[in-house]
């Protein structure tokens, strides 16, 4: 009931903002005019109206050339290996000399992959780029069955197998937990495509370090509660009819309500920008929101087990996590260097919480391992933006090359 209410809700207004933007169409030619300085702001207005939805299909990573060295170099996704829930994208380039393979986990929390563009963009011009572009579960038929926790960890070894051995690996968020279960798994089975190096950032190894404002609404409730609550059907006009899901656009709401002055001044500063032809900073604010506002469902297994199993009950942290029946061990790990990353400032996955999966990894001599807390920045800064790019990089390659 809840999915239909929403897409009724959002058919209807469809062709409220088919309107606007076809009245937005109309009089933005006059806006600004001389004497017509008032349709700026109801040009503002039209627009706002018609950008007002959410969408469930993948951007575009928009990574079509990279420099590398002094060499502007051509950058093409290749589909390396997928399965109805995910692909592995492969950004190839075309250069003389090999580069280090890096997988790029991304989460899989109500947001396409792209959503880590920037992480991408800052490692292309001296690695190997591959990412886990998860897809929309409302898209995939129920007949091709579950994809849960355990799946998902088998997808990031079936990647690694894919890739081949001397691979890195970079996670973000939540399925650092998934990726450190990954490794281990993969350790103990003495897998030739056990990465070089694992890069974990800002993710809840040990969600009792810390517990920030997400650990403990986690807490507050009932795994019951949350099947109850947030799980949805799939409506019949989508190809994953009948299939129960966690919802992004609940995932979303979530979001936006956690800093929702935040939203509502970002939403005010691109009002006055399309008003006042600051076209520059209304791209800006328009082309974070393009993304933010596209969404993808989680299958309801894979929601349920991984709050049940990372945020009410930090399993792998308690040495009590299974994968497939089998113990997960990461004292396995004895090969892969250690690299883990959080932001002082995150409000998300606190620090420490990340930082836990060396006491985890006991297997690694102290040489293996390294930490670094990242000053000024919260949990996006991680990952994105300046202090990503001038200063959290600079370490995640220099750990790379040393385990060349």
């Amino acid at each position: 009931m809840l999915y239909s209410a929403y897409q009724m809700q959002s058919d209807l207004m469809e062709p409220l903002r088919q309107a606007a933007g076809r009245a937005q169409s109309f009089i933005k030619p006059f806006a600004g005019l001389p004497g017509l300085s008032g349709l700026s702001y109801l040009d503002a207005a039209w627009e706002l109206l018609s950008r007002s939805k959410l969408t469930h299909h993948r951007p575009p990573y928009r990574l079509s050339e990279v420099l590398v060295g002094n060499q502007v170099v051509k950058v093409t996704e290749d589909v390396t290996r997928t399965t109805p829930f995910g692909t592995l994208l492969h950004f190839r380039k075309d250069v003389a000399t090999p580069q280090p393979k890096v997988l790029v986990v991304a989460p899989l929390s109500g947001h396409f992959a792209t959503l880590l563009r920037s992480t991408v963009r800052r490692l292309l011009p001296e690695h190997d780029v591959f990412i886990t572009d998860w897809h929309n579960a409302r898209d995939v038929p129920v007949s091709d069955g579950r994809f849960g926790f355990d799946e998902y960890i088998d997808h990031i070894i079936s990647f690694l197998e894919a890739m081949g051995p001397d691979s890195h690996l970079l996670a973000v968020c939540q399925p650092c937990v998934h990726a450190l279960a990954a490794v281990a798994i993969m350790a103990e089975d003495k897998n030739p495509a056990q990465p070089r190096t694992m890069t974990l950032m800002a993710g809840p190894v040990d969600t009792r370090v810390n517990p920030t404002k997400v650990n403990c609404l986690a807490n507050e409730k009932t795994i019951g509660w949350f099947e109850d609550n947030l799980i949805s059907t799939v409506p019949a006009q989508f190809k994953g009819a009948g299939r129960e899901v966690y919802p992004g656009f609940i995932q979303l709401s979530a979001f936006v309500s956690m800093n929702s002055s935040r939203h509502t001044k970002a939403h005010r500063e691109l009002y006055r920008s399309i008003a006042s032809g600051d076209t520059e900073k209304a791209d800006t604010i328009k082309r974070f929101y393009d993304e933010y506002f596209a969404v993808l469902d989680l299958t309801a297994e894979f929601y349920l087990e991984t709050v049940s199993k990372v945020f009410q009950d930090p399993q792998l942290a308690k040495g009590e996590l299974t994968y497939r029946g089998r113990p997960v061990n990461p004292g396995a790990i004895r090969r892969t260097a250690l690299l883990t990353v959080e932001g002082e400032r995150d409000d998300i996955c606190a620090p420490g919480q990340t930082a836990a999966a060396h006491d985890l990894c006991t297997g690694l001599k102290p040489f293996m391992k390294r930490h670094h807390l990242q000053t000024g920045v919260g949990h996006y800064g991680v990952f994105s933006g300046r202090s990503w790019e001038n200063q959290i990089y600079p370490i995640v390659h220099n750990m790379m090359l040393s385990m060349a």
